[in-house]
């Protein structure tokens, strides 16, 4: 019990040391000089390397003592940041990630680290460019063992998601002739076949790399198309010069396999035994018996609930909280004292149980957003840009299985970005642009809604390019794309499989991949959108709905019926007289704190029957927003605020114009909750 518990301990502060280590090395990048950054990774980096000694995590020590060894050189001023010793120390905290990880799923956190090990040691000897060789010699496969090719979180998720909406998904190992002179060209030719007949999700080598001919005789990609087998390996084989070409087919079980671990020939021809990797026999002699890790995971303070019992949960709590808004009308109609205080004291802990109910599903955006820095700086420099992200709102919560759900759209409209809109160093200088492009990253709660946007000053998107493209491949006819507006423009980049790429990029394409985000975010029950202006940049807006039963809601009344408007989405009440209202271009608008807002009608936009003959001189009004803008709406009576408990109005009431569900109050009757995001355009 107190082994569990101190490994348990270990694996908590673990996880908030490495992700110090990852976002101060960020910080410690941009600002290489401040020895301050430099003494609080160090600190982690000894704790964590004390922390792995007591616990017997030999590979985890021995590690982070080499850290420990390179970041007390710097701190002493006996050695200067460089990029090489920047990838070395993220090298050296991923590797630590996977070791931590594999304790966590049970493991012994033994891992081979010896070729970052050694590259650490060389860089206190000063011998930079022997351990760079050494590196990368050791760190990386031969370049004809492409077989062993790896694909990451994102790249899985793109393949998966693409075989499952009828996408023919494929490993393609191409040889090229040894008398080839420019094999450069002829890998270009195999690659213009492909893109124009489907999506390149990876290869090996990089493009780059294969542009500069810094390759064997051979290559390999990840490849996604409508094309069959035998149509596929003919495309290619047409190609001059080309030896060999070898075309595997992939399916769900065979990313399983690839994910597990195991290489793509592997994957493909499973042995019929031993298909994953059996563990050590034993522990290695000296390992204490703590770092024997138990066969099953090993988990934080927490105990996991299925999601169906949380829902149970809150479907129960719902039905309480109806029954205690009765009881409360009930009992200011009775007027008994003691009814009316045991019905107080009731209300006081029903509302302290439903903010734990609440809460029980939320968590923190943060919890995917911290992740992002790291990736986008590898991305950047990949790409040879220099690239800076901005975030904000991290601490907006959302329902548990929307974050669980949402990273790797998240993760691929960042990559878009960085690879399609933010432009390279030297276009960005020509047009008058700073060297170092932004992308921001924004979380904000708006209505019943939470909104994630991912912006970016680049290039924005070429109207007349996608147009083109799009009449091409027979998306739009050629009389439809003059009356297009631009926004309907931008969102023909989620159509399937279009892609307007000029080049090859193992990083993002805007085809396969938009369609996949478009379609894990629609079975979210949110909407994306894009914004752009050419030459300026691009947003990218996800609006995602708060899957919770319960929320804060002023009631009003418009005529003879309720409705629920939730606070969140209201800035202020107010009265008006009708003499006050103004029409610009036939639209109602008032003055609002020094600007101009519309004014709505919510009996004229909901047909509300039972208006008066003659309309009052003042009227009240509910001021709501939606990101920046604001509009009032015309109401007959603010009748209080509640807490009310969500409904769905079912399959056959969907798509209600600015509706998103009703509830049910103490004295039975049923309530429409407003969608002001609808409302404002």
């Amino acid at each position: 019990m107190e082994l569990n518990q101190y490994l348990s301990m270990f694996i908590d502060e673990s996880k908030d040391h490495l992700q110090a280590i990852n976002d101060n090395l960020l910080s410690l990048e941009q600002n290489p000089t401040d020895i301050g950054i430099v003494q609080v990774i160090f600190r982690s980096a000894h704790t964590l390397k004390g922390m792995s000694a007591t616990m017997g995590f030999e590979d985890l020590a021995m590690l982070t003592h080499e850290m420990e060894n390179v970041l007390d050189l710097v701190r002493n001023n006996k050695l200067s940041m460089n990029s090489f010793i920047f990838d070395c120390l993220f090298k050296s905290t991923d590797a630590l990630e996977t070791m931590v990880n594999d304790i966590i799923q049970g493991g012994t956190g033994k891992a081979d680290v010896a070729h970052i090990v050694a590259a650490l040691k060389s860089i206190v000897t000063g011998d930079y460019e022997k351990a760079g060789a050494s590196a990368t010699a050791e760190a990386a496969p031969p370049q004809e063992a492409h077989a062993s090719m790896e694909v990451d979180q994102f790249q899985y998720s793109v393949l998966e998601q693409s075989i499952s909406t009828g996408h023919e998904a494929y490993y393609i190992e191409v040889g090229i002739r040894e008398d080839c002179v420019l094999k450069a060209a002829r890998a270009y030719m195999v690659f213009d076949q492909l893109e124009h007949n489907g999506e390149i999700v990876k290869s090996t080598p990089s493009v780059r790399e294969i542009e500069q001919e810094k390759f064997d005789r051979s290559f390999s990609v990840f490849f996604i198309t409508h094309l069959q087998q035998d149509v596929l390996e003919k495309l290619i084989g047409n190609v001059s010069e080309i030896s060999s070409v070898k075309v595997l087919p992939l399916d769900g079980e065979t990313l399983k396999l690839l994910k597990s671990g195991q290489s793509v020939e592997e994957a493909g021809h499973p042995p019929a035994a031993a298909s994953v990797k059996a563990p050590p026999a034993q522990a290695a002699e000296g390992q204490t018996t703590v770092a024997k890790a138990p066969a099953q995971a090993i988990g934080n303070r927490t105990i996991r609930v299925d999601i169906e019992r949380l829902d149970l949960l809150m479907n129960l709590f719902s039905e309480m909280l109806i029954d205690r808004v009765r009881l409360e009308q009930l009992a200011s109609e009775v007027r008994r004292q003691d009814l009316t205080e045991t019905v107080e004291h009731m209300a006081r802990v029903s509302s302290d149980l439903q903010n734990i109910v609440l809460k029980l599903r939320m968590v923190p955006v943060d919890t995917v957003f911290n992740r992002f820095p790291r990736m986008v700086r590898d991305v950047a420099k990949s790409l040879d840009k220099k690239v800076d992200l901005i975030v904000t709102g991290a601490d907006t919560e959302l329902d548990r299985t929307v974050v669980d759900e949402i990273g790797d759209p998240l993760v691929h409209l960042l990559r878009n970005s960085i690879d399609h809109g933010v432009e390279s160093i030297a276009d960005r200088l020509a047009s008058g642009k700073p060297e170092t492009g932004i992308v921001w990253l924004r979380a904000f709660h708006s209505g019943n809604h939470v909104f994630i946007e991912i912006e970016d000053d680049g290039r924005g998107i070429n109207r007349q390019k996608v147009l083109q493209t799009a009449i091409n491949r027979g998306v739009v006819r050629a009389d439809q794309a003059d009356r297009m507006t631009d926004d309907e423009v931008a969102g023909l980049l989620f159509a399937s499989g279009f892609s307007t790429a000029d080049k090859i990029s193992d990083i993002s394409g805007r085809g396969v991949g938009l369609d996949v985000v478009k379609t894990k975010i629609e079975s979210l029950g949110g909407v994306v959108t894009v914004e752009s202006k050419f030459g300026k940049g691009t947003k990218f807006s996800v609006q995602l709905p708060l899957t919770l039963s319960i929320i804060s809601a002023m009631l009003i009344r418009v005529n003879e019926e309720k409705f629920a408007i939730p606070l969140s989405s209201i800035v202020e009440t107010a009265s008006i007289r009708r003499s006050s209202v103004r029409n610009v271009h036939g639209v109602p608008m008032i003055d609002f704190r020094k600007s101009v807002i519309p004014l709505v009608s919510l009996a004229g936009v909901y047909a509300v029957p039972g208006s008066p003959a003659a309309e009052p001189e003042e009227t009240e009004i509910v001021i709501v927003k939606k990101g920046e803008k604001l509009a009032a709406l015309t109401v007959s009576e603010l009748i209080g605020q509640q807490e009310i408990v969500l409904k769905a109005l079912g399959k056959y009431l969907n798509n209600i114009f600015a509706i998103s569900g009703a509830t049910i109050l103490g004295d039975g009757q049923v309530a429409l909750i407003l969608d002001t995001n609808a409302l404002i355009k």
